[in-house]
């Protein structure tokens, strides 16, 4: 039977990709449109996404670790060969540099014979939530805040089809957010976004209102799919409810609430990992089931992804996963079906009045700006509680804390034997990458490049709009470093608030074991002669996913040690003097990016070399594969911690053991 209601269209299809290099990315994407992808979605480098070129010192292990490298115009004509921008729906993760990858972007349309006008796609730039949670941030918050308005200003009137900027709870979510905080975070956001635009003089009268029309969002789905589902009809609502009241817009069409989704990546596992396709359908249901809050574009995560870089196998068997339930399914044929539900409207009801709540709260502050140590200590407390709940079992994870028992899975059964699940991005890789660098700045004129770069300092210095002098600079042959830095120049670098300054979170069920890892750290300050641990945890090289490395350092001070934590990217070098300044008694490292054969390497010899005792322990923490934890336990490392090690009361006890 069917209806003879004509079915909706669907969200556009994507997957989440980029990787070693741009020749690589281009045939994955080729491919994964050939395969029924309707948009693509690049994934950056880290030395793309914080303003390094791939030879830079930072840059170091990172080449097209966990996306594509792009260091100049050429680089982007690669990625995109044999794929028409004006075919195309693109979407770039892209912040501190959104501006510079936006114009090199342009610049390939331009190449292509495509008019600004035709261009369709969106930029994150969304600058706020990078000081919060994912930490590819370049300069303060008001230089970067004027970058994020310029590029919205300059795509209103030259490209006007393009989304200037996705404001994004997905990482807030990650660090911890709940519904409340995610809805409420994700707003102030977007409010000091509009609000520094609406402070415009460039931007009068029916234009704010259009602007405001070309906000979307990008959010995250959790595994409790039905609050899930309430949190975005919430988002939907309050949305409205901003756009009407806060900024005046009228029109309904202009204060819809516009949005992409991937579901929940750190929610996944490196035990029975096969289980993660069922968490990866579970979670796209709650942005597609309720017709009013449904996604407009979706890319889910592979069911690898907790293990490493998915294949392009992995993001297919994803891809299938959305088109079995757009084009199969009865979903599309339908109006709301939770239209009514009593349980829907309650508990939407209820994220909507706290979360407004909240938002307030912070908008009483200062907004985000102002509030950002606030916001950052809220996400740190929320992830302490949450990972507190699930080492007590309290919050079951199927295969972590229950039922944890398995039969061998033929997935993974032969890693480490020449197969592998996942990915692997050689050193080659970078190598190959930095010749090609070597070569573009062979090739192009440097009295131009400099010229334009001259050209930009100037423009950072005045109050006028810098994407077009950046376009400019990308015609030029301007390098991504060269352009971040030239800013750099003119508005400094910054470090945000790490969240975990005097922060302690009261234990959830198992105080005993928390009291037993106090133990621990009491016997080996004893064994030492010293009052208290000294722990220094650090993050080198560009990896910004800071959520571990915070979680260790609250529970680490809540078991008795003194934590030296600077927050994230640091070079080796600074790693090893602080090490010998604070005469630390063991030596945490985390890293998320896949760089850790190069950094932990030049960490190790940078220790030497600063003359720390080889009896200080050095940790490693990341997503690193059985093999190459092997290998670094046999350059000397004392333990190795992965995904699968949950318990952080449990490895704050290990670290204790380990000092001698």
């Amino acid at each position: 039977m069917s209806s003879e209601r004509p079915r909706d269209e669907s969200w556009i299809f994507r997957t989440y990709a980029g990787f070693a290099s741009p020749a690589a990315t281009n045939e994955r994407f080729r491919a994964n449109l050939a395969r029924g992808q309707t948009g693509l979605s690049v994934a950056f480098d880290l030395p793309t996404q914080c303003g390094y070129d791939s030879d830079a010192e930072l840059a170091r292990g990172e080449v097209g670790r966990v996306g594509v490298p792009i260091c100049h115009l050429g680089d982007m004509r690669t990625v995109f060969d044999g794929i028409r921008l004006d075919a195309m729906n693109t979407s770039m993760t892209i912040n501190a540099t959104a501006m510079w990858l936006l114009a090199l972007y342009v610049a390939l349309g331009e190449e292509q014979g495509v008019a600004r006008a035709a261009l369709e796609g969106t930029t994150q730039n969304d600058i706020l939530k990078e000081f919060l949670s994912r930490g590819t941030h370049i300069f303060p918050p008001a230089p970067s805040l004027r970058l994020t308005t310029d590029l919205i200003e300059w795509t209103l009137r030259e490209v006007p089809r393009w989304n200037p900027i996705n404001v994004c709870s997905y990482h807030l979510q990650e660090a911890g957010a709940g519904p409340v905080l995610e809805v409420a975070f994700t707003l102030a956001n977007a409010v000091a976004v509009l609000d520094a635009a609406r402070a415009s003089p460039r931007i009068v009268g029916r234009d704010f209102s259009r602007l405001v029309g070309r906000v979307s969002f990008f959010c995250n789905a959790g595994i409790r799919f039905v609050e899930e589902m309430c949190k975005m009809r919430a988002f939907v609502r309050l949305w409205d409810r901003l756009a009407s009241e806060r900024y005046a817009v009228s029109d309904p069409a202009l204060r819809r609430f516009r949005y992409g989704v991937q579901v929940n990546s750190l929610g996944l596992t490196p035990r029975q990992p096969e289980n993660n396709v069922y968490r990866i359908l579970l979670e796209m249901l709650s942005v597609t089931l309720s017709k009013g809050a449904r996604a407009r574009a979706i890319q889910l995560p592979a069911w690898n992804e907790a293990l490493g870089l998915p294949r392009a196998f992995d993001q297919q068997w994803s891809l299938r996963a959305q088109q079995i339930l757009a084009l199969e399914t009865d979903l599309l044929e339908h109006e709301d079906i939770f239209e009514g539900s009593g349980v829907v409207a309650e508990l939407t009801d209820r994220i909507e009045t706290e979360a407004w709540e909240e938002l307030h709260r912070i908008l009483e502050m200062g907004g985000s700006v102002e509030a950002l140590g606030y916001m950052k200590g809220r996400l740190v407390e929320s992830l302490a509680t949450r990972m507190r709940r699930i080492e007590s079992g309290e919050q079951p994870l199927v295969g972590v804390n229950v039922y944890a028992g398995s039969e061998e899975s033929p997935l993974t059964a032969r890693i480490g034997e020449g197969f592998e699940a996942v990915e692997r991005i050689e050193r080659e890789s970078e190598r190959a990458q930095v010749e090609r660098l070597d070569g573009w700045r062979r090739d192009r004129d440097d009295g131009r490049a400099g010229m334009w770069l001259d050209r930009l300092r100037r423009a950072a210095e005045s109050d006028n709009n810098l994407t077009d002098v950046s376009l400019e600079c990308a015609r030029g042959g301007v390098t991504t470093g060269e352009w971040a830095d030239a800013l750099r120049d003119v508005f400094g670098e910054y470090r945000a608030p790490t969240g975990t300054e005097n922060r302690r979170v009261a234990p959830a069920a198992d105080t005993a074991a928390l009291e037993e890892t106090r133990r621990k750290v009491a016997s080996a300050a004893a064994r030492l002669g010293v009052e208290r641990i000294r722990l220094l945890i650090a993050k080198p090289g560009l990896d910004g996913h800071s959520n571990a490395a915070e979680q260790v350092a609250v529970r680490a001070r809540d078991a008795g040690m003194e934590v030296i934590y600077q927050g994230i990217r640091l070079t080796p070098s600074e790693i090893a003097r602080a090490a010998a300044d604070e005469d630390t008694h063991v030596i945490a490292l985390s890293i998320l990016s896949g760089a850790h054969g190069v950094l932990v390497t030049d960490v190790m010899r940078r220790l030497e070399a600063e003359g720390v005792p080889p009896s200080v322990p050095l940790v490693v923490g990341g997503v690193i594969p059985e093999e190459d934890e092997r290998r670094l336990l046999e350059q000397g490392v004392s333990r190795v911690f992965t995904p699968r090690d949950h318990d952080l009361t449990r490895m704050v006890g290990e670290l204790a053991d380990l000092i001698r």
